[in-house]
């Protein structure tokens, strides 16, 4: 009884609300339907094929907004549209004569809806989770494949010029329908590791190396078992100066190191080539640390394209030769359209929506050639074939500032937040919805460029730490020490036993320690140094990545400690008068924070509820301010932020690595990359390969 009564509600509540929207205004709607989706969906293809490539080096939200909106929309207009013509075709004995010439030219639209779902080159997955529903995308292939032949079937055309037109571009739709199934399957987590395993390998023969060993033994003989020393393999690994010879090097690291992107080991020979390029880029080249991070610049672009782009695919032979056809295909179906057909006999709007779709499909493809000739994909091709970019070809489709990352990093600094009073816009709104917090966070993140001298200096500070680890003790396991640990090193080195509870508290702490107190000695210390600048600026990053991006950095409570950290900052800022020059007010602030006595440990006076390590920090300040030395004491600043750096990436899982590709990249992948080429790392898992013995019988 009581669904009998809901239905008929129901069914009267949407009469009402049909009855709202006039006959006119659903009639003219009905009559360009279609139209208005298929132009939409086109619109959305312009979206993606623009935008999608940008965000390797734009990580600003509007792009990223724009592109997930577009790519949400895109499938779902696209199938929504080819579920409508499919409908409007069924009715043929209802319809007028201009209705059933107007199916006639559905029947053409309804393939290149196959190529919208195909998506343009520069954008197959938005994030790694869509990579991993490549097999609903090869189910919607086979349905909406069958629907757009279904469509052509029901409405064959009566006009026998638009049947070989819209048979051509089927088999276009289906082409780029395929490629973006086999893009999302190559990307997908699971078949890309099982695509970098070895064959398996059982190693030498132990049982019958033994079988033979205990025989001998039973004949009397003496016996041993003598290990040979393998020689060496002598491989060329010189530093060359070239743009190609670097993209094409990039390409031969990055096929070796993509296997940390799915937690695969590597072995000693894969350290030592490494070790010995950049051993190399140190002696030959000008700017070492520049020509390094633009070799893993590159390589973090060829991975992005591998997870997120339909590169890898394509530039194959066979797709080749397919996109060539499907390019060719489109060219002739418009220009048989432009000849033969009798365009008095259909409405404007049908023909003008007509020559659109074949316009679009073809600058779309002209479009996808000039990226693809503009990829270091392309470089690498050309690399090695020996054939370099010449002249105006190479002005024209490789400019020398193509960007590759964001090369920029996210600041976010503790005592502006607490400090700063930015004002929301719709606070209540905000509050509504429950992201009043999320936004105040973006409210007062900041970005600064990735300087060359930053660059250098991290360079030089991993670089020596592997020397020094690698080459005089060859202790590979010190050399990971430095992943291992969560910095330290620094301050063993330079003696500095005032520092040492440091060591002893947890990962996420020690960050907001050391932030805090590197502001402190910045602003209550103005000696205008490069290195107490990018100190400053690692110390923002390394707290937006505790705040923003925790999932990058070792589990802990480091959100309590921050919250807790900023209310006991607010209420101590309270009733201190710092004044209204807002170019003082940070170092006023500092000052008051230095001037309380912090002789009793503050967790005896508070206990250990709050988490707040605000006056710790104030200690630590403390000791480093006591350092006469201002270089020595930023150097010892900055080389444990570049340890805690170093710590954080190693720890970092590679799918959040690989997944920050699409936000612009983050720093913190390119220090965790740069580790590895030079050795710093646990996942050098096979130190010394088989071991050969040999029999010695006397």
């Amino acid at each position: 009884m009581l669904t009998t009564v809901a239905s008929v509600f129901i069914f009267a509540q949407r009469k009402i609300l049909v009855e709202i929207v006039p006959d006119v205004v659903r009639k003219t709607w009905k009559d360009w339907e279609v139209r208005v989706l298929i132009l939409f969906s086109l619109f959305l293809q312009i979206i993606l094929i623009w935008f999608g490539n940008r965000r390797k080096f734009k990580g600003n939200l509007k792009i990223r907004s724009t592109i997930w909106t577009a790519y949400l929309l895109a499938d779902w207009v696209a199938t929504v549209t080819l579920g409508v013509i499919s409908q409007n075709t069924l009715d043929e004995c209802k319809k007028s004569e201009s209705e059933k010439l107007t199916d006639e030219l559905m029947a053409l639209w309804a393939p290149f809806l196959l190529i919208h779902l195909g998506g343009p080159d520069t954008i197959t997955a938005y994030s790694l989770e869509d990579n991993e529903l490549w097999l609903r995308h090869l189910v919607g292939l086979v349905i909406h494949s069958g629907l757009a032949v279904y469509v052509l079937l029901v409405a064959w055309p009566g006009s026998s010029y638009l049947i070989p037109c819209s048979l051509l571009i089927l088999l276009s739709g289906l082409v780029k329908y395929a490629e973006r199934t086999l893009s999302l399957r190559s990307a997908n987590f699971e078949h890309l590791r099982n695509s970098m395993l070895t064959p398996p390998d059982a190693g030498p023969n132990y049982a019958k190396f033994m079988e033979e060993y205990t025989l001998k033994k039973m004949e009397g003989f003496f016996v041993k078992a003598d290990e040979v020393k393998e020689l060496p393999v002598i491989t060329d690994h010189k530093y060359t100066a070239g743009r190609g010879q670097l993209i094409s090097k990039a390409f031969d690291q990055f096929e070796i190191f993509k296997r940390l992107f799915v937690d695969l080991i590597l072995s000693f020979q894969d350290r030592d080539a490494s070790r010995e390029y950049f051993r190399n880029l140190v002696e030959n080249a000008e700017n070492a640390a520049t020509k390094a991070f633009d070799v893993i610049d590159i390589e973090l672009s060829f991975a992005f394209d591998m997870f997120f782009t339909k590169a890898p695919v394509i530039f194959t032979a066979v797709c080749g030769i397919l996109r060539l056809l499907t390019f060719c295909f489109t060219i002739v179906s418009m220009i048989a359209f432009w000849r033969l057909c009798e365009s008095e006999k259909y409405h404007v709007a049908d023909i003008v929506v007509t020559y659109l779709l074949h316009l679009v499909a073809i600058f779309l493809e002209f479009y996808a050639v000039h990226v693809l000739i503009n990829s270091d994909w392309m470089d690498n091709w050309l690399s090695k074939r020996n054939k370099p970019r010449k002249g105006w070809i190479s002005r024209c489709f490789h400019p020398s500032d193509k960007p590759r990352w964001s090369n920029s990093m996210a600041q976010y600094n503790l005592l502006q937040f607490c400090l700063e009073d930015k004002p929301a816009r719709l606070y209540k709104i905000q509050e509504f919805f429950h992201m009043e917090d999320f936004l105040e966070k973006h409210r007062h993140r900041t970005y600064v460029d990735v300087s060359p001298d930053l660059k250098r200096l991290i360079f030089h500070r991993f670089n020596e730490f592997a020397e020094k680890h690698a080459l005089a003790k060859k202790d590979e396991a010190a050399l990971s020490s430095l992943v291992t640990r969560k910095g330290s090193f620094t301050i063993e080195e330079n003696g500095c036993p005032q520092l040492n509870w440091t060591f002893e508290i947890d990962f996420d702490e020690r960050i907001l320690v050391w932030h805090i107190a590197t502001d402190l000695c910045y602003y209550l210390n103005s000696e205008e140094t490069k290195i107490r600048v990018e100190s400053k600026h690692l110390s923002d990053y390394m707290l937006y990545l505790l705040v923003m991006c925790p999932f990058m950095l070792p589990m802990g409570i480091g959100m309590i400690r921050y919250r807790d950290t900023c209310a006991e900052a607010r209420d101590f800022f309270k009733d201190k008068n710092l004044g209204n020059d807002k170019l003082k007010l940070f170092t006023n602030a500092c000052e008051k924070i230095r001037n309380v006595n912090t002789e009793v440990l503050p967790r005896k006076v508070k206990g250990d509820r709050s988490k707040s390590v605000l006056f710790d920090a104030c200690r630590l300040a403390k000791s480093l301010l006591a350092i006469e030395d201002g270089r020595k004491r930023w150097e010892i600043i900055f080389h444990e932020w570049v340890e805690l750096a170093a710590y954080a990436a190693g720890h970092c899982r590679s799918n959040h690595h690989a997944q920050q590709l699409r936000k612009g990249g983050e720093f913190l992948t390119h220090i965790w990359l740069l580790m590895v080429h030079l050795g710093i790392t646990d996942q050098f898992q096979i130190s010394q390969g088989h071991a050969r013995a040999k029999l010695i019988v006397k």
